[in-house]
């Protein structure tokens, strides 16, 4: 007998690129996800929780979010459009917007859970590494603990990823970190700027743009930042409309869903096709068939006549 080489056996499909299909569409990373997911077996029935970070172009999503054997689970979220709510009504995609979607997140996960009083994190951020620990008190609550999940997102220095784990951080959240992915970190000495750090928590280095291309692009800055603008805002206001944006997510992180202009729920059903039975569907048939038989009759009495006049 020939020897033939074997190919696809069960060393081949065991492999992430080609077991799970949303591998093979480079859509999840599955060697972070299941560092990710999986539990230690002494610890049973307690889920590994992570805060997942996603961008869109015109919106950051901040979840806690869990695994079970049916799929995920979303324990909490938050959205950079809801900062408006907060007083926050542009640049949503920005660091400090993610900063603050992080610290939405996290106040609200803290207040489901009860820890929002025990937990309250960095009421005012300096820009410094900063771990959320367990009370002091005896028979203290620990600390809400979750993993950073980045997805597909290159983790280079100065990420909004980072600012999203920051917010959340800062919020009362144990986010397990190091400094030395945020903005201020200077790799040759290991050190971080907590200054540089500060400045992009309050928006300032939006200010020092909208500064220098005022100075270089007079027209271009007033296109870029016309909304801004409009506003009243100016690099000067910056820090204070940051300011007043965290506390106001501090004072009430609740959601609160959006009045719709209409009933896009009814609206939809109307083009959807209603569940028949079996005798429905067959009554349907019989009378598309009568229909027919009607529209041929008429069409042959038509076609008589036409020859009659012939």
């Amino acid at each position: 007998m020939p020897f033939v080489k074997l190919v696809k056996n069960r060393a081949y499909f065991s492999r992430f690129q080609v077991k799970y299909r949303r591998r093979r569409e480079g859509k999840t990373d599955y060697y972070a996800r299941k560092r990710l997911v999986s539990q230690a077996k002494n610890k049973y029935n307690a889920p590994k929780y992570r805060l997942v970070v996603r961008f869109t172009n015109k919106d950051i999503i901040v979840q806690v979010v869990y695994a079970k054997l049916q799929g995920d689970f979303v324990f909490v979220s938050a959205h950079s459009k809801e900062m408006p709510k907060y007083g926050l009504e542009h640049g949503l995609t920005n660091w400090s917007a993610a900063y603050a979607t992080g610290l939405l997140c996290a106040r609200r996960a803290l207040v489901k859970l009860g820890l929002a009083d025990k937990y309250e994190g960095v009421t005012e951020p300096d820009g410094t590494l900063v771990h959320t620990e367990k009370l002091d008190e005896e028979d203290a609550p620990r600390p809400f603990k979750c993993f950073l999940d980045v997805g597909l997102k290159r983790t280079s220095t100065g990420n909004r990823v980072f600012g999203a784990m920051k917010g959340a951080s800062d919020g009362g959240i144990f986010v397990p970190h190091s400094e030395n992915r945020f903005p201020g970190f200077d790799p040759e000495s290991k050190e971080l700027d907590a200054e540089v750090l500060r400045k992009y928590i309050f928006g300032g280095h939006v200010a020092e743009y909208m500064e220098s291309l005022e100075e270089e692009d007079d027209e271009r800055f007033k296109k870029q930042f016309s909304s801004y603008l409009s506003a009243g805002i100016g690099s000067e206001d910056m820090e204070e409309m940051y300011a007043a944006t965290y506390a106001a997510i501090r004072e009430d992180p609740s959601f609160t869903p959006t009045e719709k202009s209409e009933d896009w729920k009814s609206i939809s059903k109307k083009h959807q096709m209603p569940k028949l039975s079996y005798d429905e569907k067959k009554a349907r048939v019989a009378a598309k068939i009568a229909e027919w038989k009607e529209s041929r009759a008429g069409m042959d009495v038509a076609s008589e006549e036409g020859s009659d006049e012939e």
